[in-house]
């Protein structure tokens, strides 16, 4: 078995992995200044986007849960992925060829190149899968996508494919291109028997389940023939590639058009989405097997760049601003309860969340084969807020024409009116509720709502709304000093700039002594610049790799374990300066800042031995002393002057 991934091919993808591509890919980023960006943290839930990532230096960093990293880090932890895994995944985006260092152990726990063998397993699958559509025996499949208007060029596109009938076809090719059975069962291709193990698909129509980065993980399965007796669709199992909860179909088509527009629209089915996208709607997804669910939410949140700043609010135009969230619901009682559903994932949102229902109950696909593209894209259009929906649909299970419909109505609608989110929209919907129900007294209305909400009751009753989020896991860092402090904020701004930018830095940096930060966990950093070289390892680095990557690097591996978040904190942070033109003295003027403070702490230092001196007693000592005083006073004399 081939050991650890050689040292320099490591350092080779770190500094060929563009991190802001990487990291795109997941959130959207926006421009945050000369050289920096930021996006919503995809670790924690956030409404403010506190997550920056700065290219030059390779590294990111949230300033709101302290995770921080390079682009290896970045990989690891967002799709879960051991070292190696991560390292060949980013290899295998630069067409890097990786080294492996002979007879070396591998990291524990961990098997190298297994995630990229069953990546290229499931790529080989879904290239079979798609010639096995043109054959005789994928007529019956072939038949399926014509029925619902899908032509050949539409089954390319989206990658549908065809499962033959045989026992172990997929499998028989798997092995002849060299995968193991034990690769093919870890996959989820394959499955165990009593009589061995024989391919999961059989006789059925797949569609690919792919990540974000494009890469398939996964297949969904619809069956054809009578003879199978399985479910109507069969997904991939839980497999470390495949988690259904987080997942979305088509996610890898809609992401661009996504960010863009700032709009999601969740279908149920694989053929939906397929509807959608070529009916012009290309921000479609649907969920795997599983109803949509906080996982999913995160997913669609970071991509709309759904920070909060300005969500649930909708123009008098129709469009909203700060993206939008659209579930299509059957109008049947699953669909309500659909809805109900995603009325509790609305709080995982800032946008503004709604809910589109064709009136004669079509999906998506069926609608665009009876009535035409125009017909998807105006159902889109159509879009109900979600609250309204869930409201109306639960006044429709009462009779409003008596007044005891109508108290139990107002007594069920009510909590649902008290749960929205947004503070200042409940007045209105309070009002709204009072009209559905012909309740004239909007007192009365309004005092419901209220006594229904999670605030009136005792503390004792109160729960807490479960969620899977999952809680950042603490950094382990030094505590930093209060940031009010100008001294100590001198003192980072300099570390901030020598990290970043070491190539507008003066020399001079590398002649501060060790004691020039006052502050601990500075000081800590500083040593760590001067044990790494300082500014004469940082130039050559900067210039070899035309970004401060490597310098950062370097200090890092210096660093103690409780201050390398430290390290990339401060390499990450935007500066207060953001005018190309203006950046190269702002640097000079920090570095001097903090050598004046210096020697002013060195100043006030000889004045007060000055006087615990007894001039008369030791003359000598006390000239010397005194001399150094004036030098000292005339050297940040001159400082200032020059500055």
């Amino acid at each position: 078995m081939a050991g650890r991934i050689r040292r320099e091919d490591v350092e080779a993808v770190r500094e060929r992995a563009h991190i802001e591509e990487i990291v795109g890919q997941h959130v959207t980023l926006r421009s945050a200044g000369v050289g920096s960006m930021k996006g919503l943290c995809p670790f924690h839930d956030e409404r403010s986007p506190s997550f920056h990532v700065r290219p030059q230096v390779g590294r990111y960093h949230c300033f709101g849960c302290g995770e921080g990293g390079d682009v290896i880090d970045f990989v690891q932890k967002v799709d879960g992925l051991g070292f190696s895994e991560a390292v060949e995944y980013l290899a295998g985006k630069v067409g890097l060829q990786l080294r492996y260092e002979e007879g070396g152990a591998p990291r524990p726990g961990e098997e190298p190149g297994k995630r990229r063998r069953l990546i290229e397993a499931h790529k080989v699958a879904e290239e079979f899968y798609r010639e096995q559509l043109s054959t005789p025996a994928a007529a019956a499949g072939r038949q399926f996508l014509a029925e619902r208007g899908f032509d050949r060029t539409a089954a390319a596109d989206f990658g549908v494919g065809f499962a033959p009938q045989g026992w172990d076809s997929l499998m028989r090719h798997l092995r002849g291109r060299g995968f193991t059975e034990a690769e093919l069962t870890l996959s989820g291709l394959v499955s165990q028997g009593q009589r061995g193990v024989y391919d999961r698909f059989r006789g059925r129509l797949v569609w690919p389940i792919r990540e974000l980065t494009g890469e398939t993980v996964g297949f969904g399965a619809r069956h054809l023939f009578e003879e199978d007796q399985g479910p109507k669709y069969l997904n991939t199992p839980e497999t470390p590639l495949y988690k259904k909860s987080h997942v979305l179909y088509g996610i890898d088509l809609a992401k661009r058009d996504l960010q863009r527009d700032k709009r999601v629209v969740v279908v149920e089915g694989y053929t939906d989405v397929m509807a959608m996208h070529l009916s012009g709607v290309g921000t479609a997804v649907a969920t795997c097997g599983t109803a949509f669910g906080s996982d999913h939410a995160r997913i669609v949140r970071r991509l709309i760049g759904d920070s909060g700043s300005s969500g649930g609010v909708q123009l008098a135009s129709g469009a909203s601003v700060g993206g939008e969230i659209i579930f299509t619901f059957d109008g049947d009682a699953a669909g309500q309860k659909a809805a109900l559903r995603a009325f509790g994932e609305d709080q995982s949102f800032s946008a503004q969340t709604f809910v589109a229902v064709e009136k004669s109950g079509m999906d998506p696909c069926e609608l665009r084969q009876a009535k035409g593209p125009d017909a998807v894209r105006a159902l889109v259009a159509g879009r109900t807020p979600l609250y309204e929906f869930v409201i109306r649909s639960t006044l429709a299970s009462y009779d409003l024409r008596t007044a005891e419909g109508r108290i139990g109505a107002l007594r069920a609608a009510a909590p649902i009116v008290a749960g929205i989110r947004d503070a200042a929209l409940r007045p209105e919907y309070t009002r709204l509720l009072s009209g559905w129900l012909g309740i004239d007294d909007q007192d009365s209305v309004r005092r419901a709502v209220q006594g229904a909400s999670p605030a009136s009751r005792p503390a004792t009753a109160r729960t807490e709304r479960p969620s899977s989020e999952p809680v950042p896991v603490p950094v382990a860092r030094m505590p930093v000093p209060d940031r009010r402090d100008p001294v100590a904020q001198i003192e980072r701004t300099a570390l901030e700039v020598v990290l970043q930018r070491p190539d507008l830095v003066a020399a001079d940096f590398d002649e501060l002594p060790s004691d020039a930060f006052g502050a601990p966990a500075y000081r800590a950093v500083h040593e760590a610049i001067r044990a790494a070289g300082g500014l004469t390892v940082a130039r050559p680095l900067l210039q070899s790799s035309g970004g401060s990557t490597g310098w950062v690097g370097a200090v890092i591996e210096q660093a103690a374990g409780p201050v390398r978040a430290l390290v990339t904190e401060l390499a990450v942070a935007p500066l207060p300066e953001d005018r190309p033109e203006s950046l190269e003295g702002y640097v000079k003027g920090v570095v001097l800042r903090l050598v004046e403070i210096g020697f002013t702490r060195h100043i006030a230092d000889l004045r007060g031995r000055l006087q615990r001196m007894d001039a008369e007693a030791d003359p000598t000592a006390y000239q010397a002393a005194f001399a150094e005083l004036v030098e000292v006073e005339g050297r940040r004399r001159n400082l200032r002057e020059s500055a």
